[in-house]
């Protein structure tokens, strides 16, 4: 992509695409955590287990992490008018699917056709965001972005909980459809094409591999609760899924056109950053899939009440991600980072003393102070790694760094509800609330662990100005237009 269509890209009116897009991304993620609060419901609706209610959350995380890797090759295939419409479409069909679900089986189906939709919409408009601002606003940008991955996984809870008390946990799908509906037609009018399309050839055993790969673990992580570790069929898929995934990674290297570039890991900062990326988004997701069943299933709290739990830090954290946006601007990520996983780390061991009598003012208290710690990490040090990528490289970066946090969050859920549900010292009929609850804190427990990891990461962090950072970008565009096709006039 040429300087002057870039410089062309950033003068169209940004205020609809923005709207547009950002509308769209927040109705996709809204789903990924609807069920948080609704699952206990589900389970009693429907004769469900835990481990096989979680699957709700889990599946639809899992396909977004199959389908990003994906968007890649779609971006830069497809215009972005004709991705946008063809995401949104499909989502708006599997919320209709999972309306009229007559039983589990229907349901999942649905959640997948949602899932397949809705995992292109978060690097689609993460790379359209990167391409209409420029590099010295990108924070501002990516703090309405954080505004939607923060604010609709935290409101989610809240909103399914005022349902599923006063109506049937249908509804949460019927309140959704319309909506999507409506933001279609929005963009059938308003939106622009922004991205360069290059026409990579798609790699059909590069998806098979990812999908099997991705699949394996994350049904070898969930199954491990319902059949023990020692089980042939957690076993096997774990062992089936890491194979599967090792060889598609040494794929991606050999081929001209890599379905999912992994050599934008070779970019030190972008590789810490994602990976404090994915231990966050793991503390986000997890909270809010473990919370709902303590509070519910063994602390007596009604699903309203859960919801209503999720709800102030929904708020502090719509309300900081633009602010966390503007100060990476001005001082770049490194100290907000630090601030925030020094925070989410002490709540989260301060979730490790629950007890079935544990107060809903504790809890509330507890998970704000917590998101206030989380719209300090997300965004900021998302930015602050794909901006040591070229223009040519965002695509990938965002796809890479969506699909690892995405499979993260699905591991790292099942993987703490299993511990959850392994470690509680009775889970039988005659089990009491606080023999289960053992199992919430020790899950907890493993979550204050990640987030201290992510922590001693955040160090490694360059201490870099936002002017220094704009100066290393602009000369690394430079260099690669030297190399290219586009700097000789033969592309557009």
């Amino acid at each position: 992509m040429t300087k002057d269509r870039i410089e062309d890209i950033q003068k169209i009116n940004k205020a609809p695409i923005v709207a547009v897009f950002l509308t769209g991304a927040f109705l996709a993620i809204l789903n990924q955590t609807l069920m948080a609060t609704a699952t206990p419901h589900i389970m009693e609706d429907m004769n469900l287990t835990e481990n096989t209610a979680q699957w709700l959350t889990t599946i639809f995380m899992l396909v977004n992490g199959i389908m990003i890797p994906v968007t890649a090759f779609l971006i830069e295939t497809y215009t972005t008018r004709r991705l946008f419409l063809t995401a949104m479409l499909t989502f708006a069909f599997g919320t209709l699917v999972c309306a009229v679900a007559p039983n589990f089986a229907i349901l999942i189906t649905g959640r997948v056709i949602q899932a397949a939709g809705a995992g292109i919409m978060m690097p689609l408009m993460m790379t359209i965001f990167l391409l209409i601002f420029p590099i010295e606003k990108r924070g501002t940008a990516m703090g309405m972005v954080g505004l939607v991955i923060s604010f609709a996984p935290a409101i989610g809870p809240t909103l399914s909980g005022f349902l599923v008390e006063y109506f049937h946990w249908r509804s949460l799908f019927y309140v959704v459809f319309p909506l999507v509906i409506i933001d279609i037609i929005i963009a059938y009018f308003v939106l622009k094409n922004v991205t360069n399309r290059t026409f990579p050839k798609v790699d059909i055993l590069s998806i098979f591999l990812s999908t099997i790969g991705f699949g394996g673990l994350l049904y070898g992580f969930s199954s491990a609760g319902n059949f023990g570790w020692s089980s042939t069929v957690v076993i096997l898929s774990l062992l089936l899924g890491s194979i599967s995934l090792t060889i598609f990674i040494f794929r991606q290297f050999k081929l001209k056109q890599p379905m999912l570039e992994f050599r934008v890991l070779k970019n030190r900062t972008f590789t810490i950053a994602t990976i404090i990326g994915m231990i966050t988004f793991i503390g986000l997701i997890a909270s809010e899939t473990i919370l709902p069943i303590y509070m519910q299933n063994m602390a007596g709290f009604s699903a309203y009440e859960s919801g209503l739990v999720i709800l102030p830090g929904a708020l502090i954290m719509g309300f900081m991600s633009p602010i966390t946006g503007r100060i990476f601007d001005r001082f770049g990520a490194r100290y907000l980072v630090i601030t925030g996983l020094t925070i989410l780390t002490i709540t989260s061991f301060l979730y490790t003393n629950l007890t079935p009598d544990t107060s809903l003012e504790y809890l509330t208290i507890v998970f704000a102070i917590r998101m206030f710690g989380i719209s300090m990490v997300m965004m900021p040090v998302t930015t602050a790694g794909l901006n040591q990528l070229s223009t040519k490289l965002i695509p990938h970066g965002t796809a890479m760094n969506n699909t690892m946090r995405q499979v993260a969050a699905s591991i790292g859920t099942a993987v703490l509800i299993t511990v959850m549900t392994a470690s509680a010292l009775n889970t039988g009929e005659d089990a009491m609330p606080s023999d289960m609850v053992h199992g919430v804190n020790v899950a907890f427990y493993v979550a204050t662990g990640l987030s201290l990891v992510a922590l001693v990461l955040a160090f490694y962090i360059k201490r870099i100005t936002p002017a220094e950072e704009r100066a290393a970008w602009r000369a690394q565009e430079a260099e690669e237009k030297l190399n290219s096709r586009d700097y000789r006039g033969d592309v557009d």
